[in-house]
């Protein structure tokens, strides 16, 4: 009996054929491949484990959120599923995670459809020189067809992701959704290269003509792809970033955005990327105008996504990275409705709000979590890709902020007016509003300008922009009861002090955030 087909490091054309003929997804008008996940059409955080081995044991934070499973059920699923793929049709690649000559992984992913092999060769690292260095190479099986079995093989559920960093092996079974992909080599990196000095990000990244790169913090939702996405600027990635001495180097080759409300007219380059060699994930799709995809209706998931190579940009950093960032800018979505659209952080200020990585969690994002949107607490502005301890990461950005010079913004992509979400009577704050906050920061307009203090929240504002009226810019003059907004500021102002509490940071830091007696 012949041994299944085994197909290596095939081209975008290729890939999207077999896609086609094996039933995994299908063409849509635009070029683009059409594919859906089933039941999971998000990240599975409860699905995530690290083996817990000499080398990481210390290092790691365990909890709910980095799972501990022992080499013994990692090593007996491992050799289970790298069977399982043998016997069937099988896809390969040899990629690298981070374009950087020292900081890069070279890996090899082995996978059961062709759609998510391309998935992989679309985010990550397409070279010609594999491996320069000969470095020791990470290995990642995917079969997202393989059930797992609870009682046999440890696992929650019928899926798992497993990271085993004393072999260099990423398992994921069980599990359709792409994202997994991505986020498991980002926790990779998000774990190895701190104990080389460089400060992994989950961030967007961009680059002026003038040289000037600025970095766009946020969880999935709050806009770091979006607003990006600049035709005036060159883009260097929308995710995953590391931030070394003398460069901001991309850990990606192309971009994974959601598509929910994806206009033309507001989003014009994510649109126009879409076409032959991306894909849309979980998107409706219209078969009655000729398979064209429906952006606006989320019947099957909020959380549709596209992904795309960076050559889909018209406008991108060819070499993938840059210098050190002049400008950083934290996205926050403030579904309380208090903050206000931009405030200017010094670099104490910086490091609370980056530790506390406040904004909203959307239900859509991740699987297993509570409908709708909630107010949450992510440090450093991605808790579930971050193994070590957040003021690790917290520090390194310290630092680095000090020995460069950034300067530090937090802009508020959620709402104002009142409170946000579907039961909520405020406003969400309008893209084209937040663009011109963001080319004021960019052009410098802000690094020298009068400021208006706000005390509950202990931030400093500007007084005016620029392109935007002066109606957004205090968030208190936007509600109509200001004693309804006082009151919801103050109940914000306590959830940042108890949150902080959890961590251990200098005092300058501490109060540069909200304060307790700052409110009388």
């Amino acid at each position: 009996m012949s041994r299944p087909i085994s197909h290596h490091d095939l081209g975008v054309a290729e890939l999207i054929e077999l896609s086609v003929t094996r039933g995994e997804g299908h063409l849509l008008d635009n070029g683009a491949l059409s594919v859906f996940t089933g039941n999971r059409s998000g990240r599975s955080p409860l699905d995530r484990f690290f083996v817990d081995e000499a080398t990481t044991t210390e290092s790691i934070v365990w909890g709910t959120t980095n799972q501990r499973m022992t080499e013994a059920k990692f090593n007996h699923l491992w050799e289970k599923v790298k069977l399982y793929l043998n016997q069937q049709e099988q896809f390969i690649s040899h990629l690298h995670v981070a374009q950087h000559e020292e900081h890069y992984l070279p890996l090899k992913i082995t996978t059961q459809t062709a759609w998510h092999n391309l998935f992989a060769r679309n985010m990550f690292i397409r070279t010609d020189q594999y491996n320069p260095r000969n470095k020791p190479c990470w290995e990642m099986l995917h079969a997202c067809n393989f059930v797992c079995n609870t009682d046999t093989d440890g696992t929650r559920s019928e899926g798992i992701v497993a990271i085993n960093f004393a072999m260099r092996r990423v398992l994921i079974a069980g599990l359709s959704y792409a994202g997994e992909i991505k986020k498991a080599m980002f926790s990779v990196q998000n774990f190895l290269l701190p104990e080389l000095g460089v400060m992994p990000m989950h961030c967007a990244a961009n680059v002026g003509d003038d040289g000037y790169t600025t970095l766009f913090f946020g969880l999935s939702g709050t806009g770091k792809t979006t607003l990006s996405a600049d035709s005036k600027r060159a883009l260097i990635g929308d995710d995953e970033h590391g931030w070394t001495t003398g460069s901001v180097f991309n850990l990606e080759g192309g971009c994974y955005a959601k598509t929910i409300n994806l206009n033309k007219n507001n989003e014009p380059i994510i649109w126009n990327a879409i076409r032959f060699g991306a894909i849309t994930e979980n998107v409706f799709v219209n078969n009655s105008t000729q398979r064209t995809a429906d952006f606006d209706n989320t019947s099957i998931t909020e959380n549709g996504r596209c992904s795309y190579p960076l050559e889909h940009v018209p406008k991108r950093k060819i070499e993938n990275c840059s210098s050190e960032p002049k400008y950083i800018i934290f996205l926050t979505c403030d579904v309380n409705g208090v903050l206000p659209p931009v405030s200017l952080l010094s670099k104490e200020a910086a490091a609370y709000h980056f530790l506390t990585g406040y904004t909203a969690r959307v239900s859509s994002t991740e699987i297993d979590t509570d409908k709708g949107i909630s107010p949450t607490f992510s440090p450093c502005f991605g808790a579930p890709f971050m193994p070590r301890k957040a003021e690790i990461y917290a520090n390194l950005l310290l630092k680095r902020i000090e020995k460069f010079g950034s300067e530090v913004f937090l802009v508020n992509t959620g709402w104002y007016g009142g409170f946000g979400g579907p039961n909520g009577n405020g406003n969400r704050f309008p893209i084209p509003v937040t663009r011109s906050i963001v080319s004021a920061i960019v052009n410098g307009t802000l690094s020298n300008v009068d400021t208006k203090y706000l005390k509950t929240l202990n931030l400093y504002i500007p007084v005016s922009i620029p392109g935007v009226e002066n109606r957004y810019l205090n968030p208190k003059t936007t509600w109509m009861n200001a004693k309804e907004y006082q009151a919801q500021a103050e109940k914000l102002m306590k959830m940042f002090t108890k949150n902080m509490q959890k961590f251990q940071v200098l005092d300058s830091i501490l109060m540069a955030g909200p304060q307790p007696n700052l409110s009388i």
